[in-house]
Formats: C-alpha cells, sequence, structure tokens
C-alpha cells in the first residue's frame, strides 16, 4: 500500500484554506459579541449633567448619553452653555470631556450644578486673555478645541476637586486656588499648580 504525500502546493491551499476559515470564523464571532456589546450599552444608565455658567447665568441640565449614544440635543443644549461668553462663538464640546466631567461629579457625589468659568473659548478671546495675564493662558489652548474646562463644585474644597480629578487620570489638570477654579481637560495627562 503507497501512502500519498501532501504536496507543498496542497499542503499551502490547505494552510490559506484554515487561515481563512479561521478568519471567517473570529468575523462571526465578533458579529456575535457586537450585539452583546451593544445590549449592555443599551441598558447602561443615562449620564446626565447639570451646569451653570458663571458669565451668562444660564443652566442647563440635560441627558447629553443615553440609549448607548450621544444625544444630539443634550450635545446641543451643552455646546450653547459653553460657548465663549465673549464673542458667543459656539463649538463642539468634545464628548470625551464630558465623559470625564460626568466621572468627576460622580467620583466628587456632586448632586447640583457644575459652576463653569470657562468651557469653548474662541482664539480671539485666548489671544486677548494672554495678552491681558499670559501666565495661565497657554497659546494653543485645549479650552479652543472644545477638549477644556474650567470648573468648580459649590460646596466641595478646591483641594478635593483638584485630588478627585487628578484621581480619574483623564488628561490635563490645573490647580488654580487664586482664581478658585480647577482646569481639567482631555490632552495628555500632566498638571500644574498656578498657586
Amino acid at each position: 500500500m503507497t501512502v500519498a504525500k501532501p504536496t507543498s502546493t496542497g499542503a499551502g491551499k490547505l494552510g490559506r484554506r484554515e487561515l481563512l476559515r479561521l478568519g471567517l470564523a473570529a468575523a462571526a464571532a465578533g458579529m456575535v459579541m457586537a450585539p452583546e456589546v451593544s445590549e449592555a450599552a443599551l441598558r447602561a444608565p443615562p449620564r446626565m449633567l447639570t451646569l451653570l455658567n458663571l458669565h451668562t447665568g444660564e443652566r442647563v441640565r440635560t441627558e447629553y448619553w443615553s440609549k448607548g449614544r450621544y444625544q444630539r440635543e443634550g450635545l446641543r443644549e451643552i455646546n450653547h452653555l459653553l460657548r465663549d461668553h465673549r464673542t458667543g462663538a459656539i463649538h463642539p464640546i468634545d464628548p470625551k470631556l464630558l465623559d470625564l466631567l460626568h466621572n468627576l461629579t460622580r467620583k466628587v457625589g456632586n448632586r447640583g450644578p457644575v459652576h463653569i468659568i470657562s468651557g469653548y473659548r474662541s482664539p480671539e478671546s485666548n489671544a486677548w486673555l494672554r495678552e491681558r495675564d499670559g501666565s495661565g493662558v497657554a497659546q494653543n489652548s485645549f479650552h479652543m478645541q472644545g477638549k477644556a474646562i474650567d470648573l468648580r463644585v459649590p460646596g466641595l474644597a478646591l483641594r478635593n476637586l483638584q485630588r478627585a480629578a487628578l484621581s480619574l487620570r483623564g488628561g490635563g489638570v490645573g490647580y488654580y486656588p487664586d482664581s478658585d477654579f480647577v482646569h481639567v481637560d482631555v490632552g495628555p495627562m500632566r498638571h500644574w499648580s498656578a498657586a
């Protein structure tokens, strides 16, 4: 009895077929798992923010994320509230920043409005602030990209707010005790103090 040895061409085809089968199986597994992830996101509690703009006196309490996605109306309300109060310019606020702010308010147990000192800042406002007091205003500020916010939480010591923000490791954290606010952004992780 003679046993035929597979040729290298046959073995190569078999290997490619196996690879194709494995790839299809992996893709199918991903498609099966994706609805589970979506289902978990659908069941996740909505994310709310309550904000008070100290310059305009405007207040918003809105659900900006629910049912597994960011909510257009909630984002629109937040973008408007966090506009540049000097020029009226509105810019989209990075949803990662909103998530960081949401996590920060949960961490400190805040139930009232977060007091906003600065959200979006137009290039014109940023340049004006640098001329007025260049020491605390970055030339390429994350405020101009909708990725930074200066805030305080009523009833919470500023140092405790700073520590809570640092513990989240979500980006930059600046501590400004003389101006009574903490800066948070979703840029690279770093921290500084103006004290």
